[in-house]
């Protein structure tokens, strides 16, 4: 038998990044399992409200070596984001790897003790390890099935996410929480795990109050109101707005891409890693990015009349890029928002009432929001979701870092600490997709023995490195562990790893000035 089909793989997870990450395992010669909870590939998107479409325009989100079908709309509905990957799955035998409705319930390191690793990953810095190496023991449940059953992989490669799983709840003083309502209080999550139709019935002819400031209070907000218009308007509650966009291109003309996404852009970022030069020249440069950054959300402020309802954002234009924290807008929501079938309060907290929420006005004041439904659209908790997975008490505590530390992953795939295991898809980019293939490119070489891993302590010092750089970047979110601003240096670096060349572009000006995107490294297989 051929020695990679017997290295037992093992995928948790069927979206986007599970998908990918199989797909170039088969193509070097593996036999991975993918385990998805699901009855369907396609992640999030197969979970979600009935309005919801791609953020980004289908020329970024594409794999770089499959893309959309002739005719797909720009920025396609949420199923046929769905039947986009199930193609692609379809295409590179991948749905043949899936087990479904198969629910990962633990994994548990088995074999090598801690000392083992104090300079080099799993023994040897290769991926299956050196002499001893042990297993990854996972307790799976099929379907409604109980007992549970228990599998051993030689390697285990998590593509749960971050969105999903675990919501972020707020916490409320005592007599203040959801008790006090005499309504219904659900997550934004449990909205979209339901059928349409349910969903709808859910809002129909209600108050309903949503509580968030993302991209999925916005998406609720505009389904609400399209529900039941000015008669029984929608109220949103936001603590600290953020970016969101009605087109990619400013002044009608400039794609975003052409500010933000090139390499000309990443000069003027303080790299992690960069060295002294580049961190010089990225502080002369600083009048630049700040003039940039200024015109750009000066630009979105005049188009969209955010500031009118009080929803201009208090951090600058280039941060959201840095941070991710940015997004679309549903299709004319500030005409709901004029029309008064969405009302928008701003408050830096709230507490529930019998019948509503009480909200803060921050002088004392406060104010009660009459509610039949309250949906909490507060993010999720990925770092507990990815905490969950584990039985070991140990690698509870370092696998998702801490309240002071972002994700300690090197290259944003491996813990330097715990062997044979990667994990893919959990930092965002700007446009995930093309972000996530290139960390399942890099997990598939890895495991081919294309080069090995350095030093546990040299790893731990390039994670402090990007730990510090996505505080100072993405300031109190800073364990979001986003790559927007330096996705392409990123990329630099798993190239160089993986023996390629980080220039993809052919030309000095469009090396340097024109956008990057997945199909750049296509040829990367």
């Amino acid at each position: 038998m051929d020695h990679k089909a017997a290295k037992r793989v093992a995928i948790v997870g069927a979206g986007t990044s599970g998908l990918a990450a199989c797909k170039h395992l088969l193509a070097r010669g593996f036999r991975p399992v993918i385990f998805e909870a699901g009855a369907t590939v396609g992640g999030l998107w197969t979970r979600t409200l009935a309005s919801t479409r791609l953020q980004s325009p289908t020329a970024g989100y594409r794999f770089s070596d499959f893309p959309w079908p002739e005719g797909a709309d720009t920025y396609p509905r949420h199923d046929q984001v769905v039947e986009y990957l199930a193609a692609y799955a379809r295409r590179f035998g991948v749905h043949e790897c899936v087990r479904f409705r198969s629910q990962v319930v633990a994994a548990e390191y088995v074999g090598a003790a801690d000392d083992d690793l104090t300079e080099q990953w799993a023994g040897n810095g290769e991926a299956f390890g050196g002499d001893g190496a042990g297993v990854w023991r996972l307790t799976v449940r099929h379907g409604d099935s109980d007992p549970t059953q228990v599998y051993e992989f030689d390697f285990l490669i998590l593509c749960i996410g971050r969105f999903s799983g675990v919501p972020n709840i707020p916490a409320f003083p005592p007599g203040g929480g959801p008790d006090a309502f005499r309504g219904r209080v659900l997550h934004s999550m449990d909205l979209s795990d339901m059928d349409d139709a349910d969903a709808a019935a859910l809002v129909k002819g209600k108050r309903v109050v949503v509580v968030g400031s993302g991209k999925s209070a916005f998406d609720i907000a505009a389904e609400c109101a399209d529900a039941n218009g000015v008669e029984r308007p929608c109220t949103m509650i936001c603590r600290s707005p953020q970016w969101l966009l009605h087109d990619v291109s400013v002044w009608g003309k400039l794609h975003l891409g052409y500010l933000y996404m090139n390499r000309f852009a990443e000069l003027m970022v303080r790299k992690p890693g960069a060295g002294l030069a580049s961190t010089l020249l990225a502080t002369l440069l600083t009048p630049l990015a700040w003039l940039i950054s200024k015109l750009t959300g000066a630009y979105y402020k005049k188009a969209i009349p955010m500031r009118e309802y009080g929803m201009e954002p208090e951090f600058g234009f280039a941060g959201s890029i840095s941070s991710c924290k940015i997004g679309m807008l549903p299709e004319a929501f500030y005409d709901k928002v004029r029309d008064g079938s969405v009302v928008i309060r701003r408050s830096r907290s709230f507490t529930f009432c019998e019948d509503g929420l009480v909200l803060d006005g921050g002088d004392g004041a406060v104010a009660v929001v009459p509610a039949d439904v309250v949906i909490l659209a507060t993010g999720f908790r990925g770092d507990q979701k990815l905490r969950d997975m584990f039985v070991s008490t140990r690698v509870k505590a370092i696998v998702a870092g801490s309240s002071d530390t972002a994700v300690p992953l090197y290259r944003e795939c491996v813990h330097p600490r715990i062997p044979q295991m990667a994990v893919v898809g959990y930092s965002e980019s700007l446009t995930n997709i093309y972000s996530i293939e290139m960390m399942a490119k890099w997990v598939a070489r890895f495991l081919d023995g294309a080069f090995r891993l350095p030093s546990v302590p040299r790893m731990e010092q390039s994670v402090a490195e990007w730990g510090r750089y996505m505080r100072r970047s993405n300031g109190e979110s800073f364990r979001g562990s986003c790559l927007g601003a330096v996705n392409i240096w990123y990329n630099d670096q798993l190239c160089r790893d993986m023996g390629c060349h980080p220039r993809r572009k052919k030309g000095f000006l469009a090396e340097w000035f024109q956008p990057y995107g997945a199909v750049d490294y296509a040829d990367i297989q």
